[in-house]
């Protein structure tokens, strides 16, 4: 509880220490209109603020002192600071259908981070997590970690020929591809996950290719005692770029990822799992239209048996710039394998390995395992600050000899012989307002009303969710 506290706190102190003006809703921190400071990300450490080396482009917003500090000795040696602080609300109620009535709980995160620069080919990173959780009777690594260490690692970059650079980095990151599919940083719940990992990147723009090894961090309830998970690993060779060196034209992702779980569980069984996986994505946007498609290949073994799994998804959506609120229709459907027998030795459930939190919205009950969705959406922008996402999910079993699966990958129902395919029926609405780029809140609602499959086979109430929180970051 005193860690809460202290969270609280600090959010507090920042909030009182910002100047009157940078509270102001009217306020960006862009008072240079010349000037398009980079967006913040999830990463972090692909932030470049290298501009603000030029006081002609600073703007006299209240962050920019943190983000370019000279260190003197070299006009490529600076240090960057910056911080997230979050607070978020969530209440199930019928959680899972049923078997948990009602679930109220606090997350509490703060990630500070410090990014230095030794010259324009060494660089330092370190990010801190802190993660705590309030009025949660059950609760593990993923609510509360304590303070540990997120990210800490050094890379170094090897020019290889003019406009091509090769960087080496070592040490634990956050990794994210493509549309976080299959590797991810779950940054929805509490506690993100990170990989100690030594990572080779060739950057000659606009293509870029990783090859990497590495191992998922296992989050633990407690301070200072996440380690690399033993019995997982991952190794990856991925080539991502524009077609063209237009920044607007479609892109084009190719990648192998392999996989290994000493301790796999599926709704076939537990055993040993090595899985390589094959995909390509291709994505853009042109004339009011976006793009996003993948396909995904599975093999390998599991226990004494064959592995062969697949996964196809979608993401198609037009803007209507000139109408009232800026409407956006999107449309994004997936089509995820599922094991048709599991009496067989052939285990045919796509493993999204290591996917994005809260997969399918704001609710999080199901995750991409034996699955067909079709997920219609509303995107408006309802004035300079405020937006409204509504969305429709049904889902339906891909295999009926496979269950479902939680987003984590743990099997929430098995099959039980229940002939029905249909799920259920999944609505969410989310209200987002940002007064300013480093400041914004957010309330939503889901409800999740179960199909035949979940009343054959166990408590089938309706899931309602609600979901509030706030956040700072710079």
């Amino acid at each position: 509880m005193a860690a809460v506290l202290a969270a609280t706190a600090i959010f507090a102190a920042v909030l009182v220490a910002l100047p009157a003006k940078a509270l102001s809703a009217d306020v960006d921190g862009t008072e240079n209109s010349n000037v398009v400071p980079p967006k913040t990300t999830l990463l972090r450490y692909d932030e470049d603020y290298t501009y603000l080396r030029d006081p002609a482009k600073r703007t006299g917003a209240w962050w920019e002192p943190y983000k370019y500090i000279p260190l003197g000795f070299s006009d490529d040696a600076y240090l960057t600071l910056g911080l997230e602080l979050r607070f978020r609300e969530e209440a199930y109620r019928n959680f899972n259908w049923g078997e948990l009535p009602v679930n109220q709980y606090q997350w509490y995160r703060m990630l500070p981070y410090a990014d230095l620069h030794l010259g324009p080919n060494l660089r330092l990173f370190g990010q801190v997590l802190g993660a705590w959780v309030t009025d949660k009777e059950t609760f593990g690594g993923i609510d509360a970690t304590g303070i540990e260490l997120l990210q800490g690692f050094a890379d170094i970059k090897l020019p290889l020929a003019s406009g091509t650079d090769l960087t080496l980095r070592g040490g634990r990151q956050l990794l994210s591809y493509g549309s976080e599919r299959l590797i991810s940083l779950r940054y929805g719940p509490n506690v993100l996950r990170s990989f100690d990992a030594a990572l080779a990147s060739i950057n000659s723009s606009p293509l870029r290719v990783d090859a990497l090894y590495a191992r998922p961090v296992r989050n633990l309830v407690g301070s200072f005692n996440d380690r690399f998970d033993p019995e997982r690993s991952l190794w990856s060779i991925y080539a991502t770029g524009q077609l063209t060196k237009i920044s607007s034209e479609p892109g084009l992702d190719l990648y192998y990822i392999g996989y290994r779980n000493a301790a796999a569980e599926f709704n076939q069984g537990r055993g040993d799992e090595e899985r390589h996986t094959i995909g390509s994505r291709f994505f853009g946007a042109a004339e009011g239209w976006d793009w996003n498609f993948e396909g995904m290949a599975q093999f390998g073994h599991f226990g004494h048996g064959d592995v062969r799994a697949w996964s196809m998804a979608s993401e198609t959506g037009y803007r209507f710039a000139g109408a009232t609120f800026s409407p956006r229709l999107g449309l994004r459907a997936n089509i995820i394998s599922g094991d048709r027998n599991p009496n067989d030795s052939t285990l045919e459930t796509f493993n999204p390995l290591f996917p994005k939190g809260k997969y399918f919205g704001e609710i999080g009950l199901l995750g991409p395992y034996n699955l067909i969705n079709a997920h219609p959406t509303l995107t408006l922008q309802l004035d300079k600050h405020w937006t409204l996402d509504l969305a429709t999910v049904f889902y339906w079993r891909e295999s009926l000899g496979d269950g479902i699966y939680g987003p984590g990958g743990d099997l929430v129902r098995p099959s039980d012989n229940s002939r029905s395919r249909y799920i259920g029926t999944q609505a969410d609405i989310i209200l987002g307002w940002q007064p300013a780029p480093w400041f914004g809140a957010a309330l939503s609602y889901s409800v999740f009303v179960p199909g035949q499959f979940i009343r054959d086979t166990g408590a089938s109430n309706s899931a309602h969710f609600v979901g509030v929180e706030a956040m700072l970051k710079f």
